[in-house]
């Protein structure tokens, strides 16, 4: 799933060509895709771009029409850009497109889904405050006012693993399983351990693992096409993807512990004092 380092960058490379440029017809795929009828999205065609910014891990495009385009691209979605969009026609149910965007200077974007768990999601609002996704936001742990208060006053209370607290998006905004399975690596911190019992020390070392974990990535990322942010992602990750591989700071193996629909990556060594902890399918399959 991107996150807010990959989400910053595509809105810094959506802002640089878009800033100024009108829109053309957008063309719904996939009309799942689409959570809202009022304003209707073609009262885009013809409006000018004025901004793309993020709210979270959502990207907003700003119009002089007073309409915003905001998208969210859940586990499997990425944003596909041509400097001239294809002419074909799209085929609604035939294709991983969901929305086509095409500009009156000829270039344009998709916004595919790859998977048959369709998760993307497009609005057209007047107001980033209408789409519920948003309305719930946390902070952002890369704004001015967030700071260690800010996140210890988080922590307070919460009787739940730091891994939920971390991708809990009305806690915190834009992270999500890769990076706060960075961050805890960084700060050698167990997934499991429980927020509310987090020392002051080690309050410190958590908000200076996001902050810095966070802005390393979002530099990273900027300036690259959105085809190339995937890669970038994958070479920056220590533990995150790395099941099997060794850790960058200590030489242990990276390990895995797997759920549902997702898993978690961690070094034993650097993290939980040499503990192993339980795979829990792997557990299920020996009963």
């Amino acid at each position: 799933m991107p996150e807010m380092p990959e989400v910053q960058g595509l809105v810094d490379f959506l802002d640089g060509r878009l800033r100024g440029v009108a829109f053309g017809r957008p063309t719904v795929a996939n009309i799942a895709a689409l959570k809202t009828y009022d304003p209707q999205i073609e009262t885009l065609a013809g409006a000018t771009v004025t901004g793309v910014s993020r709210h979270g891990k959502f990207v907003d495009i700003t119009t002089d029409a007073g309409v915003h385009l905001v998208f969210h691209l859940a586990k499997a979605g990425w944003l596909r850009w041509y400097d001239q969009i294809p002419g074909t026609v799209i085929r609604p149910g035939k294709t991983p497109i969901a929305l086509r965007v095409r500009l009156a200077d000829g270039a344009g974007f998709d916004l595919t889904e790859a998977g048959t768990k369709k998760s993307l999601a497009v609005y057209a609002v007047r107001d980033p405050q209408d789409v519920p996704g948003i309305a719930r936001l946390g902070p952002d742990p890369l704004d001015a006012g967030f700071t260690r208060d800010t996140l210890a006053e988080m922590l307070q209370g919460r009787r739940t693993q730091i891994k939920g607290v971390l991708r809990d998006q009305s806690i915190i905004a834009g992270i999500g399983n890769a990076y706060s399975d960075e961050i805890l690596h960084a700060a050698r911190m167990s997934p499991y351990a429980l927020a509310a019992s987090l020392a002051d020390t080690e309050v410190d070392t958590l908000f200076t693992a996001v902050t810095t974990t966070l802005d390393e990535a979002v530099r990273a990322a900027s300036g690259k096409p959105p085809a190339d942010l995937k890669d970038a992602k994958r070479r920056g990750m220590a533990v995150h993807g790395r099941r099997g591989q060794p850790c960058p700071v200590c030489g242990d193996e990276v390990r895995s512990v797997f759920f549902a629909d997702n898993s978690l990556e961690y070094c034993a060594t650097c993290q939980t004092g040499g503990k192993i902890l339980a795979d829990r399918r792997l557990s299920r399959l020996l009963k």
